[in-house]
């Protein structure tokens, strides 16, 4: 099942989730994907005890835990990835987004359909006032999906990231619900 937005692109229905046990093996993978790990804060690998505690530890409560961790499922029922909210700051109403993709389930609106799903959540559920995303300036998937949700860049953070032995500029992006 897929609807059509208002800029004629197709995008698959999607739905989000709180995690399950079932999901450590899906959780594992991407958490240890070092491919990834330049995106985050990450650089070192969890083992699966770690994701399981964190899995049975979390309240799925984003005002309890600072964050909300949730699958991406799509029509068919197949876990497609992970979406997050975190840095939750509850004072001035507003989270930090990541999302990932599994590689076989890439370049086929997920993301897009994941982000606003999120989006519609954070407003009419949590009343959150603004999503917010650092995005390395050379990814220019993420800027383009981000950009085709409705954030706005509002900063560059020069030399923010580090990729290897280099200096990437991270973009801030911001969406005011």
């Amino acid at each position: 099942m897929r609807f059509t937005d208002m800029s004629d692109n197709i995008i698959p229905i999607v739905k989000l989730r709180a995690l399950e046990p079932e999901d450590l093996d899906i959780l594992y993978r991407i958490e240890n994907d070092t491919t990834l790990w330049d995106a985050g804060c990450t650089n070192v690998p969890y083992s699966r005890y770690t994701l399981h505690n964190y899995i049975a530890d979390s309240t799925n409560d984003i005002y309890t835990d600072k964050q909300l961790r949730l699958m991406i499922e799509n029509a068919e029922g197949e876990d497609v990835g992970i979406i997050d909210m975190m840095n939750f700051d509850p004072r001035h109403q507003r989270a930090e987004v990541g999302v990932v993709v599994m590689r076989r389930f890439r370049r086929r609106g997920y993301a897009t359909a994941a982000v606003k799903e999120l989006l519609g959540y954070a407003l009419k559920t949590l009343n959150l006032h603004q999503l917010y995303v650092f995005v390395d300036s050379n990814n220019v998937g993420s800027n383009r999906l981000f950009s085709s949700v409705g954030f706005s860049k509002t900063a560059v953070l020069s030399q923010w990231l580090r990729i290897g032995k280099d200096y990437h500029d991270a973009i801030l992006m911001q969406y005011f619900l």
